[in-house]
């Protein structure tokens, strides 16, 4: 159940992002979006750690999904720059995630 609640946590904080994104450009109603979207994030993370799951963990996956999914996303919504080094750098955080992961499993 606490991967589920963070699941949520990084789908609203994603969707977020991208409504922070897009609301620069002038469209302020989106302003609701965002406020509704982290507000929706830190209550699922809070669900999560209440579910068991470790600190480190549930920020580390959190915040990695967050980057690789928000980066992906900018590149298809709005013709963001995802480069080879971007790319690579995002697989070192997942790989970072996975040893702290990996680290906290002993």
């Amino acid at each position: 159940m606490a991967y589920l609640f963070l699941a949520c946590a990084i789908v609203a904080e994603v969707i977020a992002t991208l409504s922070l994104r897009t609301a620069a450009t002038g469209r302020y109603g989106f302003y609701v979006v965002v406020g509704v979207g982290y507000v929706s994030a830190f209550a699922a993370l809070l669900a999560s750690l209440r579910h068991g799951m470790p600190l480190g963990i549930a920020y580390g996956i959190w915040a990695a999904a967050g980057v690789a999914l928000t980066a992906l996303a900018s590149r298809i919504l709005f013709g963001e720059a995802l480069t080879r080094r971007m790319i690579a750098g995002i697989a070192m955080i997942a790989a970072g995630v996975l040893l702290v992961e990996l680290g906290a499993a002993r």
